[in-house]
């Protein structure tokens, strides 16, 4: 085999424009003086249409409202909601003054809750009320019990058996709750003392900072903390922004979650990079608001995974709006196909709509796409590597592959995460001693760069654009006292990719039935990690010594279901 490095699935994304070596406070503070009267943030759900003058002035309010209640540079802030401006300005405050925004997933139960902060000990919470199904301040009493016995609105620090780091809860909405604090009642407007030890604050941070926790699932069971610095994460904003040429000109329509680096990164960063108007539709995703929404707004760029692409192009009164503003927009977090590539580009007038591929631990894309990308490119590739970056494709033994043969896809470069938090271990078997980040995943990358996606070597399931890894789904299963062994995986689904099953073999004499076990799930759990199909089985397929074959069991169920 030819050693020429050309021959090698290896490449590099260009250098000809500059990294920010800034930090997130200093690049949106930027921005507002260059743009001060352009919109800023709009929340159509929350009546919110502020210029980037007046975002940055409640910016600026929590901010020293965090400072008020002792919020150190480094501390830890959950934020736990669904898309609102309050998430929003707590993503620029917390930067503002280098505490570290720790992302809680809006779907998150009390089981999960309780490990993500305790994992990395937030000082503060920041939280809705409730969303959906979820009551977030009963599950907060429920770990808390304390909170009841606690006054509304004090700002004297929290004493919690369960949540011993957590020293101030802060509630969105009017009503006062017991031991919490009102979101507004935190914002302060300027005064002399505070507004020195902002300006001191400020000072003191810097751009390799450690400033965002987001969650990652482990394939060994528990979530890991990826821990992201400002420049990984508004460098990838900015590189996202300048891959759709977004200007202050342009309103991007925002309606994946901001808890995801898909809405905080490739969405908010995207926007203060370029002067661009942030919009969010609604709390949550529903494809008629989100499409009414890019009428109403005029939007020209819109983000979404492929099943909401699909959800849209299918809403029964999708013929009635007019998107013809669109021009671009990231569609990723999923295998694209090429049909809907096509209405996208089509009927919704994205002609300039990328693919992008990364995951959160590199702050999240490290491949894109390009408009002027040949369309089979764009399709059946997630593009070449980003601006900055090098990838390589390497076989189990280390070595980059020739390109045209399958290699797990390595990354290095300067959205590279700091590391898992408070696990020294893991990050060591993610990032090698040369700073290459595994993925896990498997590509082909062609002559030009272009790199396709082809499997994954970790058994990852890929719902909707949710990560879910079995490993964690089983470790909570078999929490449940008659469960004696369980195997999870994924199996094709034509609406969201893949869909849970679990196969459960159950302790001698004990009954379970599929939908007891959905329910034992269903506030314990995030909603999509709960298995959709149950099989209860007395034993499983296995190879000669031992080992569990998950892709047997994948094939066995494909052929039951007629897929």
């Amino acid at each position: 085999m030819s050693t020429d490095n050309t021959a090698l699935s290896y490449g590099a994304g260009p250098t000809n424009t500059s990294l920010l070596n800034q930090t997130i406070g200093d690049c949106f503070d930027a921005t507002v003086e260059q743009f001060p009267d352009s919109p800023g943030l709009v929340a159509c759900h929350q009546n919110i249409r502020w210029s980037y003058r007046e975002y940055q002035r409640e910016v600026d309010r929590l901010a020293r409202g965090l400072l008020a209640l002792g919020i150190d540079k480094g501390d830890r802030v959950g934020i736990w909601s669904p898309n609102r401006y309050e998430w929003a300005l707590t993503q620029f405050a917390t930067a503002k003054i280098g505490a570290i925004m720790v992302c809680i997933n809006p779907a998150y139960r009390l089981y999960e809750l309780e490990y993500a902060l305790n994992k990395v000990g937030c000082k503060a919470i920041i939280t809705a009320a409730q969303f959906k199904t979820s009551d977030y301040l009963a599950m907060l009493n429920e770990l808390a019990p304390e909170l009841a016995a606690a006054p509304a609105n004090s700002a004297a620090p929290l004493t919690l058996a369960k949540l011993p780091s957590l020293k101030h809860v802060v509630r969105m909405g009017g009503q006062r709750s017991p031991g919490m604090l009102n979101f507004d009642n935190v914002l302060r407007d300027s005064d002399a003392e505070l507004d020195q030890q902002y300006a001191a604050r400020r000072a003191s941070l810097r751009p390799d900072d450690a400033i965002n926790i987001q969650f990652t699932s482990g394939t060994t069971g528990s979530p890991k903390g990826a821990t992201l610095t400002h420049i990984n994460i508004l460098n990838n904003g900015k590189v996202v922004g300048d891959g759709m040429k977004l200007t202050e000109q342009d309103r991007l329509c925002i309606p994946v979650p901001l808890y995801h680096c898909f809405g905080m990164v490739m969405g908010n960063l995207a926007c203060i990079t370029h002067g661009t108007a942030a919009i969010y539709p609604d709390e949550g995703f529903d494809p008629s608001t989100t499409l009414a929404t890019v009428q109403a707004e005029r939007c020209t760029a819109l983000h979404g995974v492929p099943t909401m692409f699909i959800a849209e192009l299918d809403s029964p009164d999708f013929a009635n709006y007019d998107l013809s503003t669109l021009r671009t927009g990231i569609m990723a977090g999923a295998t694209c196909p090429v049909e809907v590539m096509k209405k996208v580009n089509g009927q919704m007038h994205m002609s300039e709509v990328l693919i992008a591929y990364g995951q959160t631990e590199t702050s999240p894309v490290n491949h894109m796409t390009v408009a002027d990308d040949p369309f089979d490119k764009r399709t059946s590739t997630v593009g070449r590597p980003g601006p900055h970056l090098e990838i390589k494709l390497i076989d189990e033994h280390g070595n980059t592959v020739p390109r045209g043969e399958k290699g797990e896809i390595c990354c290095r470069g300067y959205s590279v995460m700091q590391g898992y938090w408070g696990d020294a271990d893991k990050t060591a078997e993610t990032i090698d001693s040369d700073g290459w980040l595994h993925s896990g995943d498997l590509g082909v990358m062609d002559e030009l760069d272009y790199v396709q996606v082809v499997g994954r070597i970790k058994d990852m399931i890929i719902r909707g654009g949710e990560n879910i890894y079995p490993r964690e789904v089983e470790e909570f299963l078999y929490t449940h006292p008659a469960i004696q062994e369980v195997q999870v995986f994924g199996v094709p689904d034509a609406k969201y990719g893949e869909q849970v099953c679990a196969w459960v073999q159950l302790k001698e004499g004990a009954e379970l039935s599929a939908e007891q076990l959905r329910d034992y799930c269903s506030d314990k759990i995030t909603h999509f990690k709960v298995p959709k199909l149950i099989r209860f089985v007395g034993e499983y397929p296995m190879t000669v010594t031992g080992k569990i074959q998950k892709f047997i069991m994948r094939d066995q169920m494909i052929e039951e279901l007629g897929l």
